[in-house]
């Protein structure tokens, strides 16, 4: 078995781990990103939304936008809408977010961290890590070729939900089903669809313990998805059985040009970090449990990642204690995660009724911040004894 020698191995080619990589890289450490598929950004299992704030992170190529999006719709399961959008200062709807074409996307960032001196191998899995005493010192891979020990001083860990490698490593990874949800999409043409506005539709004879989406894509076309609680699912009611009822009344003319599945973590936070190693995006829990959304999660975490372990390389100093300072930076985004999660619990106990009541107590309401934050605040300052829990996690 031969044997190679980075200062950081990353494992998953995904936002966050690319982003780490490419942070890590810049700060002059030698580092390996490794892709288990043999393209990267494929297979999709996204919605592909984000919000323009992923211009905080990366000036977008054109290319990798599949439309611009003004704001949102949320139907109850009556058809009550409520609509988040901004307008600009001449009462112009504003753009406040992308949908993407995430294969073309993820390639854009891997081809920013190589760019940076990251060299990145496809079709190269992880398979053990290898480790001395309690700290993590590298992976072995399956490539092509054969297997290869690669050490490493640090691993970074982005390699989805119930990570493999943070497992292996001591971590807690393993996810109950109520705090996974599952996903089937289908990718549409000959549909008709505002390309304005992302749409979502609740209730529990839709989507339950979730939601469906309709994300625009340009020229008839949209990402139609639906996510519900994993612990709900079961033999003929299964996101894919969900979906399938809902594009036959929303979309009966349409034509379906691909379909994925997935799953998305939406349990809130988990301990990231142990001697060699740090877990990002999926990998810790990084979704936001209540909208299922973490690109933008997975990059902030993946720049702090790789900011943290440039400087646990100054000091010479890879264990737990050392490289819980990610877990420190992270704080924030944690306890926004946390609260989340929270109001995940409460809202998906909601009964069809319930969630028509609290679409109809925000009719003609006009938001100032197009997110869940904002919205949630809205709920609770109307329906305060429906949402009395809430009050105290956003204030």
């Amino acid at each position: 078995m031969r044997e190679e020698r980075y200062d950081v191995v990353v494992v998953g080619a995904g936002p966050g781990g690319s982003t780490a990589a490419k942070v890590a890289a810049e700060h002059g450490l030698d580092v390996l990103l490794i892709e288990k598929n043999q393209e990267i950004g494929v297979p999709v299992r996204c919605a592909e939304g984000v919000s323009k704030r992923v211009e905080n992170f990366v000036s977008l190529p054109r290319e990798c936008i599949a439309t611009e999006a003004a704001g949102a719709r949320i139907f109850s399961p009556d058809g009550t809408c409520v609509e988040l959008s901004e307008k600009t200062a001449r009462g112009k709807l504003a753009e406040v977010g992308y949908v993407l074409e995430r294969k073309l996307f993820d390639k854009y960032l891997a081809r920013l961290a190589a760019d940076s001196g990251v060299e990145v191998r496809v079709k190269t899995q992880a398979i053990s890590i290898l480790k001395d005493g309690s700290s993590v010192k590298g992976i072995v891979v399956r490539d092509v070729s054969d297997d290869a020990k690669i050490f490493a001083d640090v691993v970074i860990a982005a390699d989805g939900v119930e990570s493999k490698i943070g497992r292996m490593a001591g971590l807690e990874t393993r996810i109950k089903p109520a705090d996974l949800e599952v996903c089937a999409q289908f990718y549409m043409t000959g549909i008709d669809v505002e390309e304005d506005f992302s749409e979502f539709y609740l209730g529990n004879k839709i989507a339950p313990g979730g939601y469906a989406w309709v994300f625009p894509k340009g020229e008839r076309s949209a990402n139609v998805g639906v996510g519900i609680e994993a612990s709900r699912s079961r033999d003929g009611a299964r996101a894919l059985d969900y979906l399938k009822a809902f594009v036959r009344r929303k979309f009966p003319e349409g034509r379906v040009l691909s379909h994925v599945y997935g799953a998305v973590p939406v349990s809130g936070p988990i301990k990231s970090v142990a001697d060699g190693i740090i877990l990002v995006g999926d990998a810790a829990r990084q979704t936001d449990p209540l909208t299922g959304g973490g690109i933008l999660n997975a990059m902030e975490a993946g720049k702090i990642a790789g900011e943290v372990v440039a400087e646990a390389f100054e000091r010479k100093d890879f264990s737990e204690s050392s490289l819980r300072e990610y877990e420190e930076r992270c704080k924030e985004l944690n306890e926004r995660l946390t609260r989340m999660y929270r109001a995940r619990l409460l809202v998906s106990k909601f009964s069809d009724k319930e969630l028509n009541r609290l679409a109809r107590s925000l009719e003609g309401v006009r938001f100032e911040e197009l997110n869940a934050r904002e919205l949630l605040r809205e709920l609770i300052k109307r329906n305060p004894r429906l949402l009395m829990s809430l009050a105290k996690l956003f204030p």
